[in-house]
């Protein structure tokens, strides 16, 4: 989930990216990425399993920075594909706002600075001093329902001991208001929040939440002013530890090792060459002020971080005069400023705003080169796996705002879609397998640009560099054709029309947006304001033509520019070893300076520790934290509007919702006549559809056609169990938007894309295979919870196995065999893909999906029409009975990596348990309880958490970024017995109840709506089942608790364990039982 700069968020999988990419917090959530699209269907089970085609995420344009929504919070970021993220709010027009008058502010403390109306987002802003300690305060107001509240300080640190990141997890562990172990968890269990997170950039530290429930959105803002300003861990040393590091010695005979949640985070950061080569760029690049250190922490150094700096960092900037507070949504405006007033008079003013300045780094004045290595394994041509990346700093001063829109706009157009010259060019190459760490990032106080390849071979090292730099120079010459101009300049305004955030609040995309000038004392409202600029600079590339707009921008800011950092990483198989041993060396010695009463009371120390860990907290403690009430949950679900029809024999579903004079249209074809040996290929043939051209259109005159002409267009397969059926449901779906007055267009294009795409271009399809082996990799070393539940899943059911064979190891396995075999058999693999089409193509089974107005879902029958009649009637080939599963085995999945991902699953429909609503209030539950106390907060994994998925009926556990392995599949095993001893009081129990209510109702945008409603009808859930399921959710006793420890004894019993794990601990593993693992090599 990142928002911008090495951030560390502080849940939903916390994941981290490249330089430019913030640290969140751990949510126990689903492993798979939860869409907004299949919350509402799934409860808190699993979400369907999408094996997404490139283009579709490559397709989403965002303007980074001077306007965008950073590619933000909860996802991943990878900076390979740079975004353009223009992003506004599209709440509806409102003719006026609650206002507060100057003496009410005054009342409460409060000068008001200034006030606009922005229309792009249709709010009333008003900035806030509070004139005792000089807090800025930017109160947002609107008819958007989501309300978001901020609280951002600046934190730069001075070393890689990771204060900032540490100091982000633990004020979240307890405050003076909250005094319990975790308030922050607590909010989990029993809040309807739409976002809770915490997340550390290089310079700053961001805590946001969201509701769409105004009492329950006031709750959240309290727990997280009482725990910024007055957390317990500046008193708490047990805190420090267990967040951040601490010496662990269970017997004086034992070995001591290093525990940590953020310790452990950072070694699986560490892990991943991609975010390795991203912290030596940034570091390189502004060797002389913050940014050359990592606000992360490096593993080799948050051990010398001592607990009296960490408090002394938190009272030098946790402090409201070092605080920009954001407010937003249709709450009242004054309640704010009351809210605020409460905490910030019991603070004097202090220096922190000046002492926390972030200062600019000075251009270099002639380039530099820095050689790393990065841990690799043993297998494979080591001498193939280098990666190389150029860097710019582009500017000493702030940019304005034309300037960085003309950049992000440059950056669109070089790098933004498979089409973009400078991305096209080098993948054609053939001298590298992707992308890496590619892109404008701006969101600190200097832009920079960096563009790279990863899979380099060693003599192909210095033939990327000079490919790069003739690029761009050629680039400066011709200028881009004004086909692209029009498509990225289209991509653009729709994004700034549909303002699609996903799941993501609008409301914080406006706050990261404004942030990221605020922070450095400049205007907050400048970046919210694009119309003026963005008119600008049209009515520029009109008057002069765009190569007199972007070619002096590429010769100023790049290729005259000699701040320039190139970084070349080598593999090095022997490097985690190395690591591994030097650590082990250092703990030795410090043991070996120990007396005997000194690891006798380490032992102490240790033990004393785990036991706080696991205490709970007493009710009492737990009653202080507020919550809503049952009464405060509607009765009934979120029903979208569906009306079923009918159009030359296809069926089709309308939702008639305003979207924005926008038509969400999917289009969904059956799988059922696909032959097995073709489903691994399925993925290679969405991405060609989007990127190979036609008999009359090049794939990059197409690429351009669709970003003239739609919001974008995409293509996956969809696979998942359907409960009470052996057959799953495995489908192709289309997916596109465009202006209502364009469906037409939209729909002629995905025509043109299904039917006419040839599959001719044999080196665009072995790219297409480097890419995917690259990217299969990097999601073993960074997400291996996801691939050792994939294989999981695929040991348990079909549909499981079949997302396996597009997703999982085995499509790794498969892509590696593939990629020899397109050089000697191209013809038979074009032959397949035609095959594939032959055989999904076709009104038979087809179903269309549509969400606009009704006006609009009127216009565009005609066009869908049109596009139906074109469809072939019946697939080629009969239907194909699917029963593929992988044979059951505890597996261990070797990668080089200081971290493990631990999972065990197993059926529990196989007891005979029948699905009750209960059962997602006790998963959930089993997550933020059993396993965040037991696998994260005293084991010191980054994560551990269960997912049910109700449709297969397999519960699952894993882990992420974790240093055990046994131990935690011991946690897991000991899951019946907790739910059995299990002692719960009616408040608890309602926590429960409302926070997976929350879940449930997870707050979606129109589009979302649609699509969750067409995934609803594909899994046969209906509306009464719906309603009968939350009755189940809202009823749920201890009994249900009790009685659901008897299905999942199922997984201790007969349950498969699979871990991506290093060789190390995999043979510990083996040698402590016995063969336990059949072990497997990927990397």
């Amino acid at each position: 989930m990142s928002p911008p700069g090495n951030i560390f968020p502080e849940t939903m999988l916390r994941t981290v990216s490249s330089s430019a990419s913030p640290f969140f917090r751990f949510f126990p959530r689903s492993y798979s990425s939860l869409s907004p699209s299949t919350a509402a269907l799934r409860g808190p089970g699993r979400s369907l399993r999408r094996a997404s085609s490139p283009s579709s995420a490559e397709r989403r344009v965002f303007l980074r920075r001077g306007l965008g929504v950073p590619s933000a919070a909860g996802r991943g970021v990878n900076r390979q594909f740079s975004r353009l993220s223009v992003r506004a709010v599209a709440t509806q027009p409102a003719p006026s706002y609650p206002d507060v008058g100057q003496d009410e502010a005054e009342k409460l403390g409060f000068e008001k600075v200034s006030e606009e109306f922005i229309s792009e987002c249709k709010s009333k802003a008003t900035l806030f001093k509070h004139k005792k300690t000089g807090c800025e305060v930017m109160s947002v107001s609107n008819e958007d329902e989501n309300k978001v509240f901020g609280i951002v300080l600046r934190t730069p640190p001075k070393d890689s001991t990771g204060i900032p990141h540490i100091l982000e997890h633990s004020v979240l562990c307890g405050s003076r208001k909250y005094p319990l172990k975790e308030p922050f968890v607590e909010l989990l269990k029993g809040s309807l929040h739409t976002f809770l997170n915490a997340f550390t950039y290089p310079d700053r530290t961001c805590y946001p939440v969201a509701s769409t429930n105004t009492k329950d959105f006031y709750n959240l803002v309290d727990v997280y002013l009482d725990a910024v300003f007055f957390p317990k861990c500046v008193d708490d040393v047990h805190t420090f530890q267990q967040e951040g590091w601490h010496y662990e010695l269970n017997d004086p005979a034992e070995d001591i090792s290093y525990k940590g949640v953020v310790f452990n985070e950072m070694k699986g950061v560490y892990s991943q060459p991609d975010n390795i080569l991203g912290r030596v760029a940034q570091q390189a690049i502004s060797p002389d002020n913050t940014y050359g250190v990592d606000s992360g922490g490096d593993p080799k150094d948050i051990p010398k971080l001592t607990f009296e700096e960490f408090k002394d960092f938190h009272r030098k900037y946790y402090h409201p005069s070092n605080a920009r507070i954001w407010f937003y949504g249709d709450d009242d405006p004054l309640q704010r400023l009351r809210i605020l007033s409460e905490y910030l008079d019991l603070f004097e003013a202090s220096p922190s705003r000046d002492t926390s300045k972030i200062e600019p780094q000075k251009l270099f004045s002639a380039p530099i080169r820095i050689v790393e290595k990065y841990p690799a394994g043993r297998d494979g041509d080591l001498k193939k796996k280098n990666m190389v990346c150029i860097n710019w700093l582009l500017s000493e001063k702030p940019l304005d705002l034309e300037t960085q829109l003309a950049l992000g706009f440059m950056d669109h157009l070089m790098l933004g879609t498979p089409a973009s010259p400078l991305r096209k060019i080098l993948l054609e190459s053939g001298l590298g397998e992707a992308l890496v760490s590619s892109g404008m990032s701006d969101e600190l106080l200097q832009p920079q640009f960096s563009v790279g390849m990863k899979g380099v071979s060693e003599d192909n090292v210095q033939k990327v560099e000079e490919l790069i730099m003739s690029t761009l120079k050629k680039l400066a010459e011709e200028g881009f054709e004004s086909d692209a101009v029009e498509a990225s300049m289209n991509t653009i305004e729709f994004s700034l029309r549909e303002n699609n955030t996903g799941s993501f609040p609008r409301g914080l995309s406006l706050m990261l947006q404004s942030i990221a000038k605020w922070i450095y004392d400049m205007d907050p409202f400048e970046p919210l304001k694009y119309t003026e600029p963005l008119k600008a600079l049209k009515a520029r590339i009109a008057e002069e033509g765009s190569k007199a707009v972007f070619s002096p921008l590429i010769e100023q800011f790049i290729l005259n520019n000699s701040h320039r950092v190139t970084i070349e990483m080598q593999p090095d198989p022997e490097k985690a070893s190395q690591e591994e041993a030097e650590e082990k060396s250092i703990l030795e010695k410090v043991k070996a300076g120990m007396t005997e009463e000194d690891l006798a009371e380490l032992a102490r120390a240790t033990e004393e520790l785990r036991l706080k860990q696991e205490t709970p907290d007493p009710p009492e403690a737990l009653r202080c934290v507020p919550s809503l009430n049952l009464s405060d949950i509607p009765k009934e679900p979120t029903y979208v509007p569906t009306e079923v029809g009918d159009i030359n024999g296809v069926k089709v579903l309308r939702h008639d919702l305003f979207t924005n004079d926008i038509v969400y249209a999917e289009v969904v074809f059956d799988m059922g006549s696909l032959k097995h040996e073709l489903l691994p290929l399925v993925p290679l043939f969405c991405q060609s559809l989007m990127e190979m051209g036609t008999k009359d259109l090049s794939f990059v005159q197409l690429n351009q056609m669709i970003g003239r002409k739609t919001g974008g267009i995409s293509v996956y397969p969809l696979t998942s169990s359907v409960r009470g059926k052996d057959e799953p449901c495995s489908k192709i779906i289309v997916r596109g938007k465009s202006m209502a007055g364009r469906a037409e267009d939209l729909f002629n294009l995905m025509n043109c894309l299904l039917q006419e795409v040839q599959f001719s271009d044999q080196q665009r399809f072995k790219q297409f295979v480097s890419q995917s082996i690259a990217r299969m990799e990097n999601r073993l070393r960074g997400s291996g919870h996801g691939v050792a539940a994939a294989r999981m899943d695929a040991m348990l059911n079909i549909a499981g196995w079949m997302s396996e064979q597009m997703g999982g190891l085995s499509y790794l396995e498969f892509l590696r065999t593939l990629e020899k075999k397109v050089d000697e058999d191209w013809e038979g693999i074009s032959s397949s893909l035609e095959e594939i089409r032959r055989s999904l193509l076709a009104k038979n089974g087809c179903i269309v999906n549509m969400t606009a107005d009704g006006k609009s879902l009127t216009n565009i029958e005609k066009s869908l029409e049109k596009f139906l009649d074109l469809l072939p009637e019946s697939p080629s080939g009969g239907l194909v009975t699917w029963d593929g599963r992988l044979p059951l085995r505890n597996e261990a999945i070797v990668i080089p990596t200081q971290v493990n991902y631990v999972g065990k699953a197993g059926n529990i429909y196989s007891t005979g348990y029948e699905l009750d609503g209960s059962a997602y209030v006790i998963s959930k539950h089993i997550s933020n309880t059993w396993l965040w106390d037991r696998v994260r907060v005293s084991g010191g994994a980054y994560g551990g958490f269960c997912d049910f998925d109700s449709h297969s009926g397999v519960f699952s556990f894993l882990s992420y970024r974790d240093p055990n392995l046994l131990k935690t599949l011991d946690i897991y095993d000991g899951t019946g017995d907790f739910l059995r001893g299990l002692d719960m009081d009616q408040e608890t129990l309602t926590k429960a109840i409302i926070g997976t209510i929350g879940d449930v109702d997870s707050y979606q945008l129109p589009d979302a709506k649609g699509y969750s409603s067409l995934m609803r009808h594909l899994l046969g859930v209906t509306d009464e089942e719906r309603q009968r399921k939350r009755e189940e959710i809202l009823t749920t006793s201890l009994k249900d608790f009790k009685d659901f420890a008897e299905a999942i004894d199922v997984v201790r019993d007969k349950g498969v364990a699979v871990a991506v794990a290093s060789a190390e601990d995999i043979d510990a593993a083996n040698n402590a039982r016995s063969n336990f693992f059949e072990i497997k090599k990927a990397l």
